[in-house]
């Protein structure tokens, strides 16, 4: 909800992929650890999903960085207010492989459906249903963050509109925080919107919806390449 904070320069998108490609893969770990078939099934899906998603993730960020000239987070966030930015092809390409990659990556309709319990369709919850208590809520809450984690990289990045520029006074960090929330409770309200409005697709099929932002993420990177204006 600001730039300029003092620890902003840490926030680098390729840094952030690798951190959350790593907790895919602890997770997927935990899910083989218990030894059950719907654990091993849920963590090669998740696997599967993987193998796709971070690849359209960083053509997304590679967009980014060719445009702003930076992977730090606060950096391409200040670029997105300058007037140099318009509207551009790369931009919304960008914006729906990134959109397309946090449905896949949180385990939402249509890829997953968070509250099945249905062997055949489940991904994530496989690797979770064996686990309960202190472990189970420590896992639950890992997921929220990382929904509130790609809500917040879709509002800074192309959203960042009433973002507090660094210096600023503390009414402008509340102002700045109360925008934030909103943006939060608007994406939420869309994701519901569309996850009520859509059938969740088989699993084999995932690989076609995913490659649809691969080939988004890449297309975008490629417009930048022939025309910076595009």
């Amino acid at each position: 909800f600001a730039g300029g904070l003092p620890f902003s320069w840490t926030a680098d998108l390729i840094a952030i992929v690798a951190l959350l490609g790593t907790a895919r893969f602890f997770l997927a770990l935990a899910g083989l650890d218990v030894g059950t078939s719907f654990g091993g099934i849920g963590s090669s899906r998740e696997m599967m999903i993987a193998s796709l998603a971070e690849p359209a993730m960083l053509m997304m960020v590679f967009t980014l960085s060719l445009l702003a000239g930076t992977t730090e987070l606060s950096a391409v966030a200040r670029f997105m207010l300058t007037a140099d930015v318009g509207l551009r092809v790369s931009l919304a390409l960008a914006l729906l492989a990134l959109v397309i990659v946090a449905i896949a990556e949180n385990a939402r309709i249509p890829v997953d459906n968070p509250a099945t319990h249905l062997e055949l369709t489940m991904v994530h919850e496989a690797m979770v249903l064996e686990y309960s208590g202190r472990h189970l809520a420590l896992i639950e809450l890992s997921s929220s963050l990382k929904l509130v984690l790609y809500l917040s990289l879709v509002a800074c990045i192309f959203a960042p509109w009433g973002m507090a520029s660094a210096g600023a006074g503390s009414a402008a960090y509340g102002y700045a925080a109360v925008i934030y929330v909103a943006k939060l409770a608007l994406g939420g309200v869309l994701l519901a919107l569309f996850e009520s409005s859509i059938a969740k697709m088989r699993v084999f099929r995932v690989d076609q919806f995913l490659g649809a932002a691969l080939m988004l993420g890449l297309l975008g990177a490629l417009l930048l390449f022939v025309s910076r204006s595009l």
